[in-house]
């Protein structure tokens, strides 16, 4: 961790989602076919979270998570929980940028939709807890002093945005993308006081879209529609730093990357974090990134040189979405090859940049609610071999 901080994130970390069990996705489903209460689908949310919970205590997790199972995906509970955002069933492409890589893919296949969406019509307005009580179950299922551990993931504040450009706001009600940014970053450090004060101090906002800015078809096409991607990008950090603006120090903020984590591993965009290192890591000020690091598809670690101290980054080095196994050795080797990059940048030496270093799988194991083809089991051994090379890495501290 961090040599100012003794919070998350742990040097054996996770993304947040995991794969649901049968049961909970079959009672979700009767929930929605009108043949069960609320009641009973929180009934059987509540034992798989227990159940999960006592799973990743076992494996060595430390910043242990619901696993998202009361979300069908994993950015749901912030704006639609928001006054001013109405729901738009079917939508057509007219409604989206196609030039957002996940709109594009889906469009193209045919075989998915991006599904209902949602746009911003009235004053944005937080008039009730979003995620606390998600928070509040899970911290009743560890001993007190592990409540700070606690993870809680949140819905990136850009998500609507970059997907409807201007069709995400009613000009009528918001003449200006600065005045809609300011009314929901208000509503971000509104949830995150009331986080805070039910006692969570580790949040982590779950964000693909940033990663984008890193994929030249998404520069493209936004050149090619004369949109200014270094502007857009530049008013994102400035939303980011808005939401968290005033967040106490021994609240963790981090930001989670990917490049999409679909059904049977469908990922949306490519390109290193080359392109956005700089006002990624500089200028936007979370304490840590979870960087998504399994394929070539995210580039190298050249672009951590970037990052300062003493923030600290996650090597999402183990994919989430197949159950083939990497090998602890390469794992380590990698680890170890990330620190020589930390260090070059910041003048520290590689023990020095290790310490700010951690791992963990690449993303989530279930981005929605169906998941990956992978067993209960698969994902034990996965998480199991993230602690076991933050065993090996930094024995005094996994």
């Amino acid at each position: 961790m961090s040599a100012n901080k003794i919070l998350p994130p742990f040097r054996a970390d996770h993304i947040g989602s995991l794969k649901r069990p049968l049961d909970l996705l079959k009672k979700r489903e009767d929930f929605h076919a009108g043949h069960c209460t609320r009641a009973d689908l929180k009934e059987v949310e509540d034992l798989a979270i227990k159940n999960e919970v006592a799973k990743q205590q076992a494996v060595g997790i430390k910043s242990v998570t619901d696993g998202e199972f009361r979300r069908h995906m994993f950015w749901d509970g912030f704006h639609n929980n928001l006054d001013g955002m109405v729901v738009v069933e079917n939508p057509g492409r007219e409604l989206f940028k196609m030039y957002v890589p996940d709109i594009k893919a889906f469009f193209e296949s045919h075989a998915e939709k991006p599904g209902d969406t949602m746009i911003c019509t009235g004053k944005l307005v937080r008039n009730k807890p979003m995620y606390r009580p998600e928070f509040e179950y899970v911290a009743s299922l560890v001993a007190p002093e592990e409540v700070k551990n606690v993870k809680i993931t949140l819905a990136a504040p850009e998500w609507y945005h970059l997907r409807h450009g201007e069709h995400a706001v009613d000009k009528s009600v918001y003449p200006t993308d600065d005045l809609y940014f300011a009314d929901l970053a208000k509503a971000y450090r509104e949830e995150l006081a009331d986080l805070y004060d039910a006692g969570c101090r580790n949040v982590q906002f779950d964000d693909p879209l940033l990663a984008y800015f890193c994929s030249q078809s998404m520069l493209d096409g936004m050149k090619a529609e004369g949109t200014d991607s270094g502007a857009i990008l530049d008013s994102y950090i400035k939303l980011y730093n808005d939401c968290i603006e005033g967040h106490p120090a021994d609240m963790t903020v981090g930001v989670h990357l990917c490049r999409g984590n679909f059904k049977n591993g469908m990922h949306f965009s490519e390109g290193g974090y080359d392109a956005i290192a700089t006002k990624l890591f500089k200028e936007l000020n979370a304490d840590t990134y979870y960087l998504e690091y399994d394929t070539d598809r995210a580039g190298g670690f050249e672009p951590l040189s970037e990052l300062p101290a003493p923030k600290t980054a996650v090597l999402g080095l183990v994919t989430s979405k197949f159950p083939v196994m990497e090998k602890k050795e390469e794992l380590i080797a990698r680890v170890r090859d990330a620190a020589k990059h930390v260090a070059r940048g910041s003048g520290e030496t590689e023990e020095q940049a290790l310490q700010r270093l951690c791992i963990s799988p690449q993303c989530g194991f279930a981005s929605h609610a169906e998941g990956n083809d992978m067993t209960d089991a698969d994902v034990k051994a996965k998480l199991n071999l993230c602690v076991e090379v933050a065993k090996a890495v930094w024995p005094a501290d996994a």
